[in-house]
This record gives structure tokens, C-alpha cells and sequence, in this order.
């Protein structure tokens, strides 16, 4: 069933819970989780697959529904299930075909769920459905370049499936995540016509750009007048590059923004390691919120302890 996760039910005495993720957003700010896979990674688990968290799928459920209850606990209301790398194409290099594969991806939004079910708060919870772009599949980066040599029409005819079992699941929202190009970004928005639940839209940036080249002001327009787009913004990028990018969505969509940057350490290949250091605080947090961000977290390197901030940010103290 689609709608928020949680035991609290309205009397005349309580506040009103609100019924939908949309109804929600219009109340205020949201807390995003944060990186799914540095969360397994410091439990133990070795991500070192090009199915990625996806194999946990399969492997280790349990650990994808601790890590999720690791976030919500910390202050999270959205869950991002682990769906990101998991397609059709992924699985079956590893030998699992489409129905078990589609019962995968199915079982990220239930194990989200449970976690929802586990935490130990009162607040409405929520579960956004992960669809990582094409570049994800090939696990060789190129979710990060774009331009893949596929036509719009190619790449609708690869999403469409995979948010058709997505859909299915009932999550409160399908998560559009690091999106490259404004290829891709319109073959999704082409690809979640009459699924029947809202998603969100949120490309990976290089400064003012789409990590293809393309000006952010141009991507977001896309989305501006998608009936079935709830959200528009940013994941997967530093935290500066998002400054920039939450008032210009705001600004040409109308429409709420999610962010969820990285930390802001940059990774070393060679070494294989992270290196720098964060540049993800709680005044960018503040300036993000007040410009129109609506849907807020992290990515990459950024787990429960700075969730927990963001949630101290953004969420007024009770009185």
C-alpha cells in the first residue's frame, strides 16, 4: 500500500499525519537518508561487485533492512531503497533471470518497509524507490559522464521496466537519481507516465552542468511542467556544486527541491580512498531549506551521524 509507514493514528488532541509524501512536503522539510552503501560498508559487508548494494539483495536482506533502520533512527523520514544498481540486465550477468530478478527489486521496497515498521519513532516514514541511470548497469562510471551513444527511445525502452516492478512495490515515490543528461532525464520522464506513483527527478552536477556538459537551467526545465514529477534536484555531486543548483531548480520548476549531495571528500583511484575533507555543515543545510529544499540528505560518505544533523537542522524542536 502506498502512504506513510508508521502506527500513529490522528485523534482530536494529536497533530494530523499527513496522508501522502506530496501533502507532506507542503507541511515542510523532509530528511533524506544518507549513502546506502557506506552504511553496509561499515557494517562489513564488501561492496566490491558490479551489483553493487544490489547483491545484498540476494545475499544479505537482513543488512539492507539494518542499514535503512540505522538512518531512519538517526532521523531520517525517506528511506532510498537499495535498487539502484539492481536491473534486469545487471542480474542476469549473475545468472538470475527475470522473474527472480524483478522479486529483487520488488523486495528492496518491503525491506525499507520493515525497517520503517522497526524504528522506534512516531513520525510518518516514508520509501523512495531507487532507479539509478544506464551508466549504473555498466558499473565502469559512466553514470557520471552520460552520453552513453543511446537514443531517448533506447534508454525509455531500458527504464521502463524495471520502474513498471518498482511501481508495483508501492513506494511513496520513485527516486530518478544521479541522472547524467538531459537524454536520460527525458527518457525517464517519458518512462514514469501512468505508473501511478510520483517521483523525483535529480541529476549529478559539475558545477553549473549536468555531468554531460548540459546547463542545469535547461535539465530542470524538463521537469517543470511533468504532472508526474514531485521533486527536481541535485544527488551524487559536492556539496557547493548544490548551492548553486537548489535555487536554480527552484527558481525554473516551481516545483519542491531534493537535495543530497556528498560529503565533499574526493575519491583517490589510484589509492583507493577517500581524500580531502567534508564540506557538508549545517549552514549549507539552512541556506538549502530556506532556497526551496524540500526533500534532504546525503550521498556518498555521508551517514547516520550527519543525517542526525540535518534532522536538528530542519526540524523544528518540539515545544
Amino acid at each position: 500500500m502506498t502512504g506513510r509507514t508508521t502506527d500513529t493514528h490522528d485523534t482530536p488532541d494529536s497533530p494530523h499525519v499527513p496522508a501522502s509524501l506530496a501533502e507532506a512536503l507542503a507541511t515542510g522539510p523532509l530528511v533524506l537518508d544518507g549513502g546506502m552503501s557506506n552504511q553496509l560498508e561499515a557494517a562489513g559487508h564488501d561492496l566490491s561487485d558490479e551489483l553493487w548494494s544490489a547483491r545484498l539483495l540476494a545475499e544479505r536482506p537482513e543488512a539492507v533492512t539494518e542499514a535503512h533502520l540505522a538512518y531512519y533512527e538517526a532521523g531520517a523520514d525517506v528511506a532510498i531503497t537499495a535498487s539502484y544498481q539492481a536491473t534486469f540486465e545487471g542480474f542476469a550477468r549473475r545468472g538470475i533471470g527475470h522473474a527472480d530478478a524483478a522479486r529483487l527489486m520488488a523486495s528492496s521496497v518491503g525491506l525499507a518497509r520493515e525497517a520503517a515498521r522497526r524504528a522506534r519513532t512516531t513520525r510518518p516514514l516514508w520509501v523512495a524507490a531507487s532507479a539509478g541511470p544506464y551508466g549504473a548497469m555498466l558499473a565502469d562510471g559512466s553514470e557520471y559522464r552520460g552520453r552513453y551513444g543511446l537514443t531517448v527511445a533506447e534508454l525509455e525502452r531500458f527504464h521502463r521496466p524495471r520502474l513498471e516492478v518498482l511501481a508495483a512495490a508501492r513506494p511513496d515515490v520513485l527516486a530518478l537519481e544521479t541522472v547524467p543528461d538531459t537524454d536520460e532525464a527525458t527518457a525517464l520522464l517519458r518512462a514514469v507516465r501512468g505508473l501511478g506513483v510520483p517521483a523525483w527527478l535529480s541529476y549529478t552536477v559539475a558545477g553549473d552542468r549536468t555531468r554531460a556538459g548540459q546547463p542545469l537551467e535547461d535539465a530542470f526545465a524538463l521537469a517543470a511542467d511533468a504532472d508526474e514529477i514531485a521533486a527536481v534536484g541535485v544527488n551524487c555531486c559536492a556539496p557547493e556544486d548544490a548551492d548553486h543548483a537548489v535555487r536554480l531548480a527552484a527558481r525554473v520548476t516551481g516545483k519542491p527541491v531534493v537535495v543530497y549531495p556528498n560529503s565533499g571528500e574526493s575519491w583517490d583511484a589510484g589509492a583507493r580512498a577517500w581524500r580531502g575533507r567534508s564540506t557538508f555543515d549545517t549552514e549549507r543545510v539552512s541556506a538549502w531549506r530556506d532556497a526551496g529544499a524540500r526533500l534532504i540528505g546525503g550521498c556518498c560518505r555521508v551517514g547516520p551521524e550527519a543525517i542526525a544533523g540535518i534532522a536538528r537542522t530542519v526540524r523544528p524542536a518540539p515545544a
